[in-house]
């Protein structure tokens, strides 16, 4: 029944969109939020509509003015429902299809949280703002960036595969032929790295000897009998036989459990991964988990032009682009590794952290922090600080066994940046926030003892 009324409030939502004569569309500067966008805009377009897009890190006062000052009507994807109280005092008459909890309600508002499904893992803001699009018209092409979309903001994490309302979009996607849902080892890079590579880099599940090690992944390899490169070429995993991949699997199975990990996190080791069938294989768009990054890469250094242009169907010029991006953000990532080694992550009762202050991009920080779970603490969460600008940047990560045990990073970090005079929010396995410079260690201390609650309900 609340799928039914999600469903009536999309057609709602797109008759007020196709009444209009120019819509701008604001979209957040992520994975999600660009195919978001992208899907929105196309959807715009197909029908008639006059139409713009603004990329925006967050819906602060400034930016809000910003878009009022415009005086078009707007359609907010991936953002929005947390901002609904400065929305409304701005008067920007639009439609918002968002996933994040919202803060307070609002007429032409499509958010699964308002019909008891969870934001989290159930409903992307791609896959809200696909359901207004296809209300809009025969848009069923753009479920494959709904589905990319939902992979990038890791709604396929707590299962292993998607579920809710995501599984029906992947659903109509599959039925379609769009989109292959394929069972297989769900680690990234699968399409584009050499497999030693693939393994090298997977830290959820930490791997002992493995992960952040490349000698142990090609000596894993080795000692399976699995050849490390054909014809003088590196093999990726698309390249192994199916006898192969079997055997690689097993014994990674086989490490996970002498680790201790627990079963959840063993069963999340090989689930469904998301072929777009339209796409070349050997390529990054080729896989959703794949796509999904190549669109971060371009996004989280200011060129979420190129990410779009992707998304519109550009494989020249822009894939190009955003393929350079992608090895920039590689290199920057590595080197954000080894500038936690130097100064060290902190722990404190039930967190961790680090401060990367100008040393490490505010737009990467959160992913530098994610792969420092090879050398971290994995019974806490891991925060990390960035400056921006007169403020600093907060991203907290979790693992899925944290989130199992009590831990919601959103709520966790909306109120602890509020003690301090900030904002904050996201999901419960990463979330983010923006505080006063100087208000580091009181959100700190307000943080650990939130944590610690949650952790011992």
């Amino acid at each position: 029944m609340d799928s039914l009324k999600l469903l009536s409030k999309a057609c709602e939502i797109a008759l007020k969109l196709k009444r209009q004569g120019e819509v701008l569309v604001v979209t957040h500067i992520d994975a999600d939020g660009i195919t978001s966008g992208s899907i929105a805009l196309q959807a715009l377009e197909r029908a008639g509509i006059e139409s713009d897009i603004l990329f925006v890190k967050q819906l602060d006062p400034q930016t809000i003015e910003k878009i009022a000052d415009r005086n078009v009507f707007t359609w907010f994807t991936d953002l929005g429902s947390g901002q609904l109280d400065l929305i409304s005092a701005s008067k920007i008459e639009c439609v918002i299809t968002d996933h994040h909890v919202p803060q307070g309600s609002y007429e032409f508002q499509l958010n699964p949280h308002d019909f008891g499904i969870d934001g989290s893992y159930e409903l992307s803001g791609s896959a809200t703002t696909y359901l207004v699009a296809k209300s809009m018209g025969l848009n069923y092409d753009l479920v494959s960036l709904a589905v990319v979309g939902a992979v990038g903001d890791l709604q396929d994490s707590k299962h292993g595969k998607l579920v809710g309302i995501n599984r029906e979009i992947l659903e109509e996607g599959v039925n379609h032929g769009f989109v292959a849902a394929v069972r297989d080892l769900r680690l990234f890079g699968k399409q584009t790295r050499p497999v030693y590579k693939m393994l090298e880099y997977t830290f959820d599940p930490y791997l002992p000897g493995i992960s952040g090690n490349e000698k142990g992944a090609i000596e894993l390899m080795e000692s399976l009998g699995v050849a490390i490169k054909e014809n003088g070429l590196w093999r990726r995993w698309i390249d192994l036989t199916m006898e192969e991949k079997q055997v690689i699997v097993s014994e990674l199975v086989k490490v996970c459990i002498e680790a201790g990990h627990p079963m959840s996190s063993i069963k999340r080791l090989v689930g469904e991964t998301y072929i777009l069938l339209h796409e070349a294989e050997g390529t990054e768009l080729r896989d959703a988990m794949e796509f999904s990054t190549l669109l971060n890469a371009t996004a989280r250094y200011g060129h979420e032009d190129v990410g779009l242009k992707v998304c519109m169907g550009d494989r020249g010029e822009a894939f190009r682009k955003a393929r350079n991006l992608l090895r920039n953000h590689r290199r920057n990532l590595s080197e954000g590794i080894k500038l936690v080694d130097e100064i060290g992550i902190v722990e404190m009762d039930n967190i961790q952290y680090f401060h990367a202050e100008d040393k490490i991009l505010d737009t990467i920080v959160g992913i530098v922090a994610g792969m420092c779970f090879c050398k971290a603490n994995l019974r806490k969460p891991i925060i990390a600080f960035a400056n921006n600008g007169s403020d600093v940047k907060v991203s907290a990560r979790a693992t899925q066994r944290l989130v199992e045990k009590g831990v919601h990073l959103a709520n966790a970090l909306s109120i602890a940046a509020e003690k301090v005079g900030g904002k904050g929010g996201g999901h419960s396995i990463a979330a983010g926030a923006l505080i006063p410079a100087g208000s580091e260690n009181e959100f700190l201390r307000e943080l650990d003892k939130i944590v610690g609650s949650q952790l011992c309900r």
